[in-house]
């Protein structure tokens, strides 16, 4: 039986966590290791508060009581402390990070706390599946009543995938992003990150005094010049989109040519 790690950066008490569980309950034995509270955007930050530890919580599922801990840090450091405490012995074959409320797409996804606990896994030799559902602006940090059951199909079936098949070795993430209008037939296509941002941040008469809380975030992308396979482009069009991510973040040129040609230009 495969052992599952579940996590997210919306918090312990998020609907979209729970939705995930129920997505693999049937595929494994689970366990849930989230954040107390609300990590929205902290990326792969190993911040915590250093007297925090696994504290358990009831978690019924569907009638199961699944063994389920939050502690009082970011995503990605509840996945390593799972890993130094949960899993010293033996680590999972999958961790699932989600299913969060708002989409994480193009250049905004290193930002994601989602992400970057999957990507947290992957440091560990584990691949990660991090899932998001489309939601309005205003609701990416409240746990908002939404429907889950189109974002929860798409996390048991790229969970399943991940379980059963041997991805390519530079696949560490998958990045689901499930759009708002999906519906369980709703085609995937496989698509990469764009490089164009999906949010920006807009502050009105802007000076150095502004604050920080002044800014509004809002979609920021160029529709005209999205690229063709990018993933914003396929939620734009209503496909889930799927990227393989890898953890090797060195730019895709011949490195002996750019030696040479860094040397010419010196």
């Amino acid at each position: 039986m495969a052992d599952i790690l579940v996590t997210n950066d919306d918090g312990i008490e998020s609907p979209g966590l729970r939705a995930a569980v129920e997505a693999v309950l049937s595929l494994g034995s689970v366990i849930v290791v989230a954040p107390s509270c609300q990590q929205t955007s902290t990326g792969r930050s190993f911040r915590g508060d250093k007297n925090s530890f696994l504290q358990p919580v009831k978690f019924p599922v569907n009638g199961t009581g699944v063994r389920a801990y939050h502690c009082e840090c970011t995503p990605a450091r509840a996945v390593l402390h799972a890993f130094d405490v949960l899993f010293s012995r033996k680590k999972p074959d999958l961790v699932v990070s989600g299913i969060n409320y708002g989409e994480n797409l193009g250049t905004n996804s290193t930002i994601s706390g989602t992400i970057g606990a999957a990507l947290q896994a992957a440091t560990h030799g584990v691949r990660g599946l991090a899932v998001s559902l489309q939601t309005e602006i205003e609701n990416h940090r409240k746990h908002v009543a939404l429907e889950w059951s189109v974002a929860r199909h798409f996390c048991r079936e790229f969970a399943r995938l991940m379980l059963e098949r041997t991805l390519p070795a530079d696949v560490d993430v998958l990045n689901v992003n499930v759009p708002a209008s999906a519906k369980v037939n709703t085609p995937w296509t496989v698509a990469r990150l764009s490089r164009q941002g999906y949010f920006s941040n807009l502050i009105t008469a802007p000076t150095p005094a502004s604050k920080i809380g002044d800014a509004v975030c809002r979609y920021g992308f160029d529709a005209a010049t999205l690229e063709p396979d990018s993933d914003i482009l396929a939620v734009c069009n209503g496909l889930v989109s799927v990227t393989p991510v890898s953890m090797d973040l060195t730019s895709r040129v011949d490195l002996k040519s750019f030696l040479k040609d860094v040397k010419l230009n010196a």
